[in-house]
C-alpha cells in the first residue's frame, strides 16, 4: 500500500471514530479535550460537529494555522505530562470526550507518553466519557468499546470511562 492510501485510510478512520464517539457522548454535558493539535485539522473537524461544546486543546508547540488555532484561554502549551496536571483546576466542568492523537512513530516513546498521561487525562473526565486515541491507554476505570465498522483493530483505541464501585 501506498503511503498515500496508508493516510487517506489513517484519516477517514479517525473521522469516522470521531463522529462514532460524538454520537456516544449525545447525552453527556462538558467540553472536549483535543490532545495533539497538529496542523489543526481535527480540531477545526471537532468544532464544526461538537454542537457548540468548548474544546481544549493540549500541544506542546503550537504550529497550527491561525484559523485552526484555539484561542489562548483554551489552549495548554507545553508537554502534556504537565498541562494535564495543571488543566485540573482550569476546566469548570469535567470533559465528556478525550481526542488524543499524541504518536510520534516512535513506538518506545509513545508507549511511555501514553503510560505517563493515562491517569491525568482520566482525572479530567465526567463518568461516561469516552477518550479516543491514536495509542493504547490502561487506566483501571476505562473500558475498551468496539470501533466503527471499517475500521482495522489497532489503528484507534476506544474507551469509556466507568466509575469504580468500592
Amino acid at each position: 500500500m501506498s503511503r498515500l492510501d496508508s493516510m487517506i485510510r489513517r484519516l477517514t478512520a479517525q473521522k469516522v471514530c470521531i463522529h462514532y464517539a460524538l454520537d456516544l457522548i449525545s447525552d453527556l454535558g462538558g467540553p472536549i479535550l483535543e490532545l495533539g493539535l497538529g496542523n489543526g485539522r481535527t480540531y477545526d473537524h471537532l468544532r464544526e460537529h461538537s454542537k457548540g461544546r468548548e474544546i481544549f486543546v493540549f500541544e506542546r508547540k503550537p504550529a497550527a494555522h491561525p484559523s485552526c488555532t484555539p484561542a489562548p484561554q483554551f489552549l495548554f502549551e507545553g508537554d502534556f505530562r504537565d498541562t494535564l496536571t495543571g488543566a485540573t483546576g482550569t476546566l469548570k466542568l469535567p470533559a465528556a470526550f478525550a481526542h488524543c492523537d499524541i504518536g510520534s512513530g516512535v513506538s518506545e516513546n509513545d508507549r511511555a507518553l501514553a503510560r505517563a498521561i493515562a491517569y491525568p487525562l482520566n482525572d479530567l473526565l465526567i463518568s461516561g466519557a469516552v477518550v479516543l486515541s491514536d495509542q493504547e491507554l490502561h487506566v483501571g476505570q476505562w473500558r475498551s468499546i468496539d470501533l466503527p465498522n471499517g475500521v482495522s483493530e489497532g489503528r484507534y483505541f476506544l474507551y469509556r470511562k466507568f466509575e469504580e464501585r468500592s
